[in-house]
């Protein structure tokens, strides 16, 4: 990868994208561009991290372990995302594991490298603030989701607040640019498979949502005004 095409591949980057050429110059100098294949794992569960990664093309998933062995989907970062930044912080191990959906090409910055952006760029910092809060906010509204009793309340939000990161605007409504099986719902709410995909058929029935021919959900307009 060319030093202009990093550059270029920066501006896409939420954390980057207030800085001017010249200060995105001095950015790609500090990272180091790595490719992973499909299904590779790129961070390990409570390992020591020493990069922060950001994602240039493709797509991970965040997962855990529990102690039945069962592997627990948390969120997916796409293109444009980054991770690993808490570790370079607070010297604390991964609680999550990282891996690969597609094959993907990453930017790794190290933590000396990282301080030294934070410390020269004063825009990188904000926009990590930023960015920071914006992603204790969506914590926040997992652990209300978490709360509802109700099957149908958990995933109803869960759609609602995916939205916010992967909804785009359609003259029918809001669709989901992700794709999640059943299982992947479940792990996501808590719930078991079987009761997400009854939920998600009396959806489809009610006329709430579609399920499109690529697998991705169609919100129509009528379920951002359902009370949860």
């Amino acid at each position: 990868m060319n030093q202009e095409y990093k550059i270029e591949a920066l501006k896409n980057i939420v954390l980057f994208f207030t800085l001017t050429s010249d200060e995105l110059r001095q950015v790609q100098e500090k990272i180091t561009v790595k490719t992973y294949k499909k299904n590779a794992i790129i961070l390990h569960e409570e390992d020591t991290n020493e990069y922060m990664y950001i994602i240039v093309e493709g797509e991970v998933k965040v997962i855990q372990t529990n102690r039945e062995g069962k592997e627990l989907l948390l969120t997916r970062h796409r293109t444009g995302d980054f991770f690993g930044e808490l570790s370079l912080i607070d010297g604390k191990t991964e609680p999550a594991a990282v891996v690969a959906t597609m094959d993907s090409v990453t930017a790794l910055i190290a933590k000396k490298d990282f301080y030294t952006i934070l410390y020269k760029q004063n825009k990188v910092m904000k926009n990590l603030l930023k960015i920071m809060c914006s992603r204790l906010r969506e914590l926040q509204k997992k652990v209300q989701m978490m709360n509802f009793n109700n099957a149908a309340q958990r995933m109803k939000m869960l759609f609602l607040m995916l939205a916010e990161s992967f909804g785009e605007s359609t003259g029918e409504g809001t669709v989901l640019n992700i794709r999640l099986i059943h299982q992947d719902i479940a792990d996501m709410t808590g719930l078991t498979r079987e009761t997400v995909t009854r939920i998600i058929d009396k959806m489809k029935k009610n006329g709430e949502i579609k399920i499109l021919k690529n697998r991705h959900i169609l919100l129509r307009h009528e379920f951002d005004s359902i009370t949860l």
